[in-house]
């Protein structure tokens, strides 16, 4: 097979972010040096710390150079400000970090937040600040999909003030029809290509929204039965939001596929990366037809950056997403298989149980970041083969 490029936008962003993407880069030269493609990494600095320096959460052009990539790896945004009242924002009032994230969704119409939710063998809950047992990993494994462009987020609201004092603040929500049948298609073709729920093989497709109160959520309830009628082979199932929560926890073996809007899925899949050992195993995928961007769901944790000590999976699992993602968009099954491997790769570590990072195993017997890293490229040459 000739030698394929593709062009990779890197937007490290704030804090540990800046670290976990130089980790996206030793895993994409390892995947160059192995099979016939070559990576042209695009890095653009983005985020808090950036807008003290510039004025601007990001240089000019940079959300072109976003458009016209393959693919955008997103490391996480955010920074203190230097009052000391929360992360830096821009005078719009949007926290510097608004444009690489948030910004790059409704630009580049990345309508579905994918979130996969699998609980690897090796990988204990954490529970009341203690790694426990209390999910086998066979019955941890789901995917959610959540409307990733409106709700919410859309932006329409403000505030009333008085006297420089704020008396009122609205956020309005929104939920239309186009964006909610193209999430919920999405979710039903996802399930016909997965291997059905862990407790029962079913394959289903579970509706998470509050319409025994919201106009919002019954649109979006309508619009799920009226789409899965052309899905007769999957199971339906609707659930309210907040009697969920505690149903995902008690008995996550019954859930294939999650679907449900913008908010009530920024809140739910947090509550999930529970199951799968916390959020420095957590992957967001954000796509949409014709772009995608991906990213660790952890955030810049400041008062970690510089100690080479966070986890890098998440990221390198989401590495690993793109990859399968491009590869299915360009044809490339080379590509996809050594997106696959990441995967592999970061298995094969937890389950030899070293080395790891100190949120899977505790300060004294920690392993720096770029030593789990270090290994996980160790077992991912060989597949690559």
């Amino acid at each position: 097979m000739s030698r394929r490029s593709y062009h990779v936008v890197l937007l490290p962003g704030d804090g540990v972010g800046v670290e976990v993407a130089a980790q996206a880069r030793r895993v994409l030269g390892c995947i160059c040096s192995a099979i016939a493609v070559d990576f042209n990494i695009e890095e653009i600095p983005c985020g808090g710390q950036f807008f003290l320096e510039h004025g601007r959460d990001w240089p000019e052009g940079s959300a072109e150079r976003c458009a016209a990539a393959d693919v955008v790896l997103l490391g996480a945004v955010g920074w203190p400000s230097p009052t000391g009242e929360g992360p830096v924002t821009m005078p719009d009032g949007n926290m510097a970090g608004w444009s690489p994230v948030i910004g790059n969704r409704m630009r580049l119409d990345l309508y579905a937040n994918i979130r996969p939710v699998k609980l690897f063998p090796g990988v204990k809950a954490r529970i009341s600040g203690e790694r426990k047992p209390v999910w086998r990993a066979e019955n941890v494994d789901m995917l959610f999909l959540r409307e990733n462009t409106e709700d919410l987020y859309a932006g329409i609201g403000g505030r009333l003030s008085r006297a420089g004092r704020t008396e009122l603040a609205t956020d309005v929500r929104v939920v239309t029809r186009v964006a909610s049948e193209r999430i919920i298609r999405l979710a039903f073709k996802a399930a016909r290509e997965r291997r059905g729920a862990p407790k029962d093989g079913r394959h289903r497709v579970t509706c998470i929204v509050k319409n025994n109160v919201l106009d919002g959520c019954r649109l979006f309830a309508e619009i799920f039965a009226e789409v899965g009628a052309d899905y007769p082979d999957i199971e339906k199932d609707v659930a309210i939001v907040d009697a969920f929560t505690q149903w995902l926890i008690g008995q996550p073996e019954y859930y294939d596929v999650c679907v449900t809007t913008n908010m009530f899925g920024d809140i739910v899949t947090d509550l999930a990366s529970v199951l799968q050992g916390g959020m420095g195993m957590a992957v967001g995928c954000n796509v949409g037809d014709e772009h995608a961007m991906f990213e660790p769901i952890h955030g810049s944790a400041p008062r970690h950056a510089g100690k080479d000590k966070v986890h890098p999976m998440a990221m390198i699992l989401a590495t690993g997403e793109g990859l399968k993602w491009l590869g299915a968009r360009k044809a490339d099954a080379e590509l996809g298989r050594a997106g696959e491997s990441v995967e592999a790769a970061v298995r094969a570590v937890l389950r030899r149980g070293a080395p790891l990072t100190y949120d899977l195993v505790g300060e004294e017997k920690a392993a720096k970041m770029g030593e789990v890293t270090a290994a996980i490229v160790e077992e991912l040459r060989p597949l690559l083969v």
